[in-house]
């Protein structure tokens, strides 16, 4: 199940990976902030994006170690891509090879190298963008 995270039901990931108290600090400092995570008989999964207007920015993703590799996180992206329904751009890690893979199979492409952005591993800013609709 996919559950959307807002001050009212932030009790819903007590006892899970996913800190409540990093939650809460997130919504304080970021007035876009939005949480999306991926619910079986705990939280496995998460993703923190930025709902900025035209676009959205995932600042984090993570699947819990042992739900890892089994589709639990490309089912999540493409939760979270259907309902933002808008640009969305992320930074990945060059080495973060099953990332990728998962981000370029939901259609983001790789726009650019930011050197050294990860105590000095580069990283991949990727887009994805949703297609023009004509009026």
């Amino acid at each position: 199940m996919i559950l959307e995270i807002t001050k009212d039901n932030i009790k819903e990931i007590q006892d899970s990976f996913l800190s409540t108290e990093f939650v809460e600090k997130e919504f304080s400092n970021n007035p876009f902030a939005k949480f999306l995570v991926l619910k079986e008989e705990s939280i496995i999964g998460y993703i923190y994006y930025s709902d900025i207007y035209e676009r959205a920015e995932i600042n984090q993703f993570e699947i819990d170690t042992p739900f890892r590799n089994q589709g639990k996180g490309d089912y999540l992206l493409k939760e979270m891509i259907k309902r933002v329904n808008k640009d969305i751009t992320l930074e990945v890690k060059e080495n973060n090879s099953p990332a990728i893979k998962v981000y370029e199979k939901n259609g983001f492409l790789k726009k650019a190298i930011r050197p050294g952005y990860y105590q000095g591993i580069d990283g991949i800013l990727m887009e994805r963008k949703i297609e023009q609709k004509t009026l």
